[in-house]
């Protein structure tokens, strides 16, 4: 290349045949000399811009992994890359806003995903709570991310039966990111089928384990799993799963929003899980 040179390649990889993770560096040799970072602008309102120059390289995984439906609506929140993510393992992923969501038919989709904080940020989604709860009682399977109680929301929380919720966000989430998690229902179908998900799906999570936990819940939600910081009290809201009408709901704090996009194996194996309940 030479100075100040826009150049596009393209490669084909051939990754090996078993489950395996590895990593892409990109170098550029100009005049003899080697450049293999990239450049990142963080610009916030909050504190000055900031540039960081990491190494140019992308993680890349080949996942053992199956999954019952194809197709998704999802409804993104705020920061979300959880939708891109599940394009990436082969689903068909719907966006919808209030654009369109009023020609949507919602059967169509094997799946209906809220983004994290999408309750936070959307004000029409609360017209449409009573089409929502149709479609889960219908067949459907709606998968809501965290929301974040402390700073309000928008719009009320799509939820079949109660759930109850703190303002104090630091005693409701589980910030080590290794922190033990316990399974408390291991014949349930979401952690069976169809992937058999272990304790080993929670290794190499990234940041934390999950953060707005939910603190009481009906008797209709089964709590799935169990984790905590070290010396706190056990958090049990993290996955709830109901059967209403012919359908699932499921509400979930886990942080799927980091470990998607980190390449997490476990965490695609169980949200493939969440897509597939009941099919």
């Amino acid at each position: 290349m030479k100075p100040e040179e826009t150049a596009f390649y393209q490669f084909k990889l051939f990754p090996s045949k078993e489950s395996s993770k590895g990593f892409i560096q990109a170098v550029a040799d100009i005049e003899g000399k080697n450049y293999d970072r990239m450049l990142v602008i963080v610009e916030y309102e909050h504190f000055p811009r900031q540039a960081i120059y990491l190494p140019a390289m992308a993680e890349v995984v080949k996942l053992d992994i199956q999954k019952k439906g194809s197709k998704i609506a999802y409804i993104k929140g705020a920061g979300d890359e959880v939708g891109p993510n599940l394009e990436q393992i082969g689903y068909e992923v719907t966006y919808v806003d209030e654009s369109n969501i009023h020609l949507l038919n919602l059967q169509d989709f094997d799946a209906l995903v809220f983004g994290i904080m999408a309750f936070n940020n959307h004000t029409y989604l609360g017209d449409y709570n009573e089409k929502f709860l149709e479609y889960i009682e219908n067949g459907g399977n709606v998968i809501v991310q965290y929301n974040n109680i402390r700073i309000g929301t928008k719009s009320p929380i799509i939820l079949p039966y109660p759930i109850e919720f703190s303002g104090r966000s630091a005693s409701v989430r589980v910030s080590v990111e290794d922190a033990e998690v316990r399974i408390l229902k291991p014949d349930d179908e979401i952690l069976n089928s169809p992937n058999k998900i272990t304790i080993d799906d929670f290794n190499g999570w990234v940041q934390e384990r999950g953060l707005y936990f939910p603190v009481s819940w009906d008797d209709h939600y089964q709590a799935v799993l169990s984790s905590n910081d070290p010396g706190e009290n056990a958090l049990d809201g993290g996955l709830l799963v109901a059967k209403y009408g012919k359908g699932y709901y499921i509400y979930t704090s886990y942080a799927w929003f980091r470990q998607l996009p980190a390449g997490v194996p476990g965490a695609y194996r169980i949200f493939a899980n969440l897509i597939s309940i009941g099919k």
